[in-house]
């Protein structure tokens, strides 16, 4: 096809334009593909709901329009543009305010059940809190996108936060670092489940907690970028040795007033469900000594377990408790009542897994928090990575990660309701011709997403009641600290030239096959 052709048909109709690359191609296989073992959709069960997701910051642009106002993203990587790889922002992204009718549509063409996706706060709350005004652009909005997925006949999966909420709170009373944030938080929530919950039967209070911890306030590579300062840069504030453990307790403390919020006062009538999204590694001992057969579980429990366990049983891990001491706030007894048993399902978004090696004498001044478990984490065991290597730093594949954690979580939590809310491999874009000439080969993304699928499959026959699974992600978008270097989607966009245009890889390919049962 002639090239200038090409762009007029996706820039002027990107839905029809889609369905006939998707539908030609369907039935050619990817380059190299050689698997000794495959997964069917009919092996899941007829209910089971595969989707995909997206989220706010990442994926909307429009950060001026209809009267949002700044995110903590949006200050953060304007102020800070060096911890971010190509000094990128989110300011247009892949301009999904404007395209979601076009997203939605590629997600009903791959044969998704779900589309998974994220509420700005900034943009129904653009100055934090219901004293500010509610502004009716946004709730118009988010009515029209969840109309439209709806109306594809997908179910849509709602997160409240995902990384990103006002930074005016910021700028106030310092977010999460302070107890107020948890009034505002629920004022948020009601917000929402007032306006959306009729239409919505999958809500999540808040996306991957302990990234924002990790990220926002103990290396200080994200917003809000605090730390304690490190080599090879200068955070503005923080305090690596206390402020993750804060900031955790009062995204608990927030999480559980909202859960309780929609549970007294709408799930009778909306008949949803909630829960909450936690990024989980899986955690191996480095070898069979007493030592790092402990050091693993250390490392569980100052990880998953620092979310799970107060939601749970309403306290944080003995681990914790015993390595952490007086820098771990402590829950009252009303505050542990209303931790326990909040959620009616568990968000889990998995990526991959690491060795623990017992290191008693670990120790950072400049970076506390990383060490306090004692433990030091890797990838690599006797020269031997634990599998291949992805173009991030804190990635490698081991798909039997997911089958563990789950038989974990199965084990160790009551079997609880799980949807794998995230699961993806990131590529570098970096593809043999032009994504314009035809569809991105991305078999790698392929093999993770079988292999993952083929693990997932065999911890459900062992009996982890899981229901759904969802891809990160449906489209590349803004990685954080990898900007758009990082690419997840299972559409490519090249977000500087043309961010509008969405071209299928070889693995959306894929995946339609797998949903739509062909071959």
């Amino acid at each position: 096809m002639n090239l200038l052709l090409f762009l007029a048909l996706v820039t002027t109709l990107v839905t029809d334009t889609w369905s006939l690359p998707l539908n030609n191609l369907i039935h050619k296989p990817p380059s190299n593909s050689s698997r000794k073992h495959s997964i069917k959709r009919r092996q899941f069960p007829p209910d089971f709901k595969f989707g995909a997701s997206i989220s706010a910051y990442q994926h909307e642009g429009a950060t001026w329009v209809d009267g949002r106002r700044p995110s903590t993203w949006d200050a953060f990587s304007h102020a800070h543009p060096d911890r971010i790889r190509g000094r990128t922002n989110g300011d247009v992204a892949t301009d999904s305010y404007h395209l979601y009718k076009d997203d939605i549509s590629l997600a009903k063409q791959l044969g998704l059940d779900t589309f998974r996706f994220s509420l700005s706060w900034s943009r129904i709350l653009p100055y934090g809190k219901l004293s500010g005004g509610i502004n009716q652009k946004g709730i118009d909005h988010y009515n029209n996108v969840i109309d439209e997925v709806l109306a594809q006949g997908l179910t849509p999966f709602l997160s409240l936060v995902h990384l990103d909420y006002p930074q005016i709170l910021e700028d106030e009373y310092s977010g999460f670092l302070s107890t107020r944030m948890v009034d505002d938080f629920r004022d948020y929530a009601d917000i929402c489940f007032k306006a959306f919950g009729d239409r919505i039967k999958y809500w999540v209070t808040i996306n991957e907690p302990r990234t924002l911890i990790l990220g926002g306030y103990d290396v200080g590579d994200m917003a809000p970028g605090h730390c304690t300062s490190l080599s090879n840069w200068t955070c503005d504030a923080g305090n690596s040795s206390t402020e993750p453990y804060i900031v955790a307790h009062n995204q608990l403390l927030a999480h559980a007033a909202a859960v309780q919020l929609y549970r007294q006062k709408y799930q009778a009538t909306q008949k949803g469900i909630i829960g909450i999204s936690m990024n989980a590694d899986w955690i191996i001992p480095y070898s069979s000594s007493k030592g790092d057969i402990q050091a693993a579980k250390r490392a569980l429990d100052f990880t998953f377990g620092w979310f799970m366990d107060p939601i749970y049983k309403g306290d944080y891990p003995e681990n914790m408790k015993r390595y952490v001491g007086d820098r771990l706030p402590r829950f009252s007894k009303q505050e542990s009542t209303l931790l326990k048993g909040s959620y009616d399902f568990l968000g889990i978004n998995y990526y991959t897994t690491q060795y623990a090696l017992d290191r008693v004498d670990y120790s950072d001044p400049r970076h506390p928090n990383g060490y306090d478990a004692h433990v030091q984490l890797s990838f690599v065991r006797n020269g031997q990575v634990i599998g291949p290597q992805t173009v991030t730093l804190w990635m490698t594949i081991y798909p039997r990660g997911l089958y563990n954690l789950l038989l974990y979580i199965k084990d160790t939590y009551q079997n609880p309701l799980v949807y794998i809310t995230e699961n993806g491999l990131p590529d570098s874009g970096n593809y043999t011709h032009s994504p314009l000439e035809a569809p991105p080969d991305d078999e790698s993304r392929i093999s993770y997403l079988q292999d993952h699928l083929i693990s997932l499959r065999r911890a459900m026959k062992k009996g982890a009641n899981v229901k759904g699974y969802m891809v990160w992600s449906l489209l590349d978008g803004y990685e954080w600290t990898g900007g758009y270097e990082w690419k997840f989607g299972l559409y490519y966009v090249d977000h500087f030239k043309a961010p509008s245009i969405r071209i299928p890889k070889m693995s959306a390919i894929w995946f339609r096959k797998f949903l739509k049962r062909i071959n």
